[in-house]
C-alpha cells in the first residue's frame, strides 16, 4: 500500500469511531466477539471495513486510523462487549504487555499466554521475516475468552510502501509453521521466511548453529546464503494511482448496489426497510454496510467498491457526503439500541437489504459505468455536504 502524509481531520475521525462502533457492535451481536476477529483477519474485509469509513481507498492510512478509532471506541464499552483492543502506533505498541495484563485482570483470563503471542508475532513479522518492511504499528485484540487476532504494519522507506500482517490465533497450529492469516503485499523478489512451512530445516539449523563455538559461528556466516522461499497464498496488492478505476472494483457488483437505491423498480424498498424517510442514497450507504456485516468472505475482493458508500476524506471517488454519513451513524444505532430491548425489526432490516442487493446482483447482473457513478456523486456532493481533508470549514454533527 502507498504511504500517505496528512492526518484524518476530526470530523472525519469522530464519524469513523461512531460508524466503527456501530458495525463492530453489530457483528458481535451477529456473530460473537469470535466472528469479530474472524473478519479482522481478513485483509480485503479489513480493507472494505476502512473504505466504509471513509478512509483512502488503497493507502496505508487505512490501518492506522480504522485501529485507532475502534480502539478509542470499542476499548470504552470493553465489559459490555466482550472485547478489548491494545497497541496500536509507535510508543502504543510497546504498552501493549501492560494493556493486556490489565485486561486480562478484568477479564479474568491469564495474560502470560497473550503477551506471549503478542511478542511472538511482533517478533516474527518484523524479524522471521526478512520483507524490507520493519514493524511501525501493532494492535492486539482479544476477547474475554481469550480468543485473539493481531493487525499489524510495517514500512518500507525507500519504496515508501506498507504491508499489513494479520494474525488470528484460531487458524495458528504453530507458531513457527505459517502462523499468519494473511500478508497485504505484492512479490518484490527473494526474501527469507523462516516461518515457511518448508522452512523447517533452517530453523532446526539455526537452533543447532546457536550451540557452536563462536569461531566456528563466524565461519559459518562468512558463506551463509538464503533460499527461494514462497510467497502467502492470500494476498491483496493496492495500486499506486490514487483515484478509483473500473478495473479496481467488480462493475457488477456496484451495479447492484446501485440498482438497489435507483432503479424504478426498487423504489418500495423503504417500506420493506421499515425505516421511514431513508431516501435512495443513505439506502446505497447502508447496503454496503450491511455487506461490511452479512457479507461472506468471497465478497470482499474489491475493496474499492466499498468507497462508494462514505466516499473518501481525499475526494476519491468523491468527497465525504457528511449529511449521508451521518444518516448511516444514527440508522445503525438506532437499530441496534432497539434490538436491545427486543424490537428487532430494523436489524433484521439492515440484514434484508444485503441479502436483497444479492437478489438483485444474481438475477439482474446490472453493470455500472464506474465514471458515470462518480460523476453523479460529485454532482450530488454539495448537496451532501461533501468534504475532504482539504476542507476547512467546521462541520457538527447531529448524530444522535
Amino acid at each position: 500500500m502507498p504511504l500517505h502524509s496528512g492526518k484524518v481531520p476530526r470530523w472525519l475521525y469522530e464519524r469513523m469511531e461512531k460508524i466503527g462502533f456501530a458495525i463492530t457492535e453489530l457483528i458481535i451481536r451477529e456473530y460473537g466477539t469470535e466472528g469479530f476477529l474472524s473478519r479482522l483477519s481478513n485483509p480485503y474485509w479489513f480493507q472494505a471495513l476502512g473504505c466504509v469509513m471513509g478512509m483512502d481507498w488503497h493507502s496505508s492510512g487505512i490501518t492506522t486510523s480504522v485501529m485507532g478509532s475502534l480502539k478509542r471506541a470499542v476499548n470504552k464499552h470493553s465489559q459490555d462487549l466482550g472485547l478489548y483492543i491494545c497497541g496500536g502506533r509507535g510508543n502504543l505498541s510497546r504498552k501493549t504487555p501492560l494493556e493486556l495484563a490489565d485486561i486480562s485482570r478484568q477479564f479474568g483470563i491469564e495474560s502470560n499466554p497473550l503477551i506471549r503471542a503478542s511478542r511472538l508475532s511482533a517478533k516474527i513479522d518484523n524479524t522471521c521475516l526478512d520483507d524490507g518492511f520493519q514493524l511501525y504499528l501493532h494492535c492486539f485484540i482479544l476477547d474475554r475468552e481469550s480468543h485473539w487476532a493481531v493487525v499489524q504494519q510495517g514500512m518500507n522507506k525507500e519504496t515508501k510502501t506498507a504491508r499489513r500482517y494479520h494474525w488470528h490465533a484460531a487458524e495458528i497450529a504453530s507458531f513457527v509453521d505459517n502462523p499468519q492469516s494473511a500478508i497485504i503485499g505484492s512479490p518484490k523478489g527473494i526474501i527469507v521466511n523462516m516461518v515457511d512451512h518448508r522452512s523447517s530445516d533452517s530453523r532446526n539449523a539455526v537452533v543447532s548453529f546457536m550451540h557452536e563455538h563462536p569461531d566456528r559461528q563466524v565461519k559459518e556466516l562468512q558463506a551463509l546464503g538464503f533460499p527461494v522461499k514462497r510467497k502467502l497464498q492470500l494476498e491483496l496488492f493496492m495500486p499506486e494511482h490514487h483515484d478509483i478505476r473500473s478495473s479496481d472494483l467488480d462493475a457488477g457488483r456496484l451495479g447492484a448496489i446501485l440498482a438497489t437505491a435507483y432503479e424504478h423498480q426498487v423504489t418500495g424498498f423503504e417500506e420493506a426497510l421499515l425505516i421511514p424517510g431513508v431516501g435512495p442514497r443513505t439506502v446505497q450507504s447502508l447496503a454496503l454496510v450491511s455487506e461490511i456485516v452479512y457479507g461472506t468472505p468471497n465478497r470482499f475482493s474489491d475493496p474499492a467498491r466499498f468507497s462508494f458508500a462514505h466516499g473518501g476524506k481525499d475526494g476519491h471517488p468523491f468527497p465525504v457526503p457528511i449529511k449521508t454519513y451521518d444518516e448511516s451513524i444514527s440508522l445503525l444505532r438506532t437499530a441496534i439500541d432497539h434490538a436491545k430491548v427486543g424490537q428487532k425489526d430494523r436489524v433484521d432490516c439492515i440484514r434484508r437489504l444485503h441479502l436483497f442487493t444479492k437478489e438483485i446482483e444474481q438475477h439482474c447482473q446490472p453493470y455500472a459505468d464506474v465514471q458515470a457513478a462518480i460523476d453523479h456523486e460529485k454532482r450530488l456532493s454539495s448537496s451532501l455536504g461533501g468534504r475532504t481533508c482539504f476542507s476547512h470549514q467546521s462541520v457538527s454533527s447531529n448524530v444522535r
